[in-house]
């Protein structure tokens, strides 16, 4: 039996990446060059502005980013000058990231452009739709991270081809 074919202008998982991409493409158009800042790295300036001390792998949780994308960001930060790396007070243990003076300078120039380009996105819906939208996002969000860890414990390297088809079948006998 031949696999389905995606329609993938109404495949939701792709239209939110392209979305995603647009969007990040338009920003990073006007800091890239200027600040020569990745995508990665303003999104770690742009987490630790607001969470401050966090590790590297926190950062990488709270933006939903790649380890390793993170870790390079990080690198080229601190290169940069435009972050810090501190020992955890409570656990010396762990390493702690804070936007430097630097980082913070490049956040004031960046932030309001962002915020402008998220306004005038958002314009093109109705007012009252903009708080539905966030809660759908929410819904959706909360959602996919359930899907996750259902779809990581099916898929998993040592989860063999049959123990999954077992797992479906017997899903769709008890469904």
């Amino acid at each position: 039996m031949p696999a389905p074919l995606i329609d993938l202008e109404r495949f939701l998982p792709y239209r939110l990446s392209v979305l995603a991409n647009v969007v990040s493409s338009a920003i990073a158009q006007a800091y890239g060059e200027r600040f020569d800042l990745t995508i990665p790295e303003w999104r770690v300036i742009a987490v630790l502005m607001r969470y401050s001390g966090l590790s590297a792998r926190e950062v990488a949780h709270r933006s939903r980013m790649d380890a390793v994308a993170v870790s390079r960001a990080v690198n080229r930060l601190l290169r940069a000058g435009r972050l810090r790396r501190a020992m955890a007070v409570d656990d010396r243990r762990r390493s702690v990231l804070e936007v430097s003076a630097a980082g913070a300078a490049v956040y004031r120039e960046v932030a309001p452009l962002a915020l402008r380009f998220e306004g005038e996105l958002l314009a093109a819906l109705p007012p009252d739709e903009v708080p539905q939208l966030y809660r759908l996002l929410d819904v959706l969000t909360g959602r996919a991270e359930q899907l996750s860890g259902q779809l990581r414990r099916e898929w998993s390297p040592a989860s063999p081809p049959q123990r999954r088809a077992r797992t479906a079948a017997g899903r769709r006998r008890r469904g």
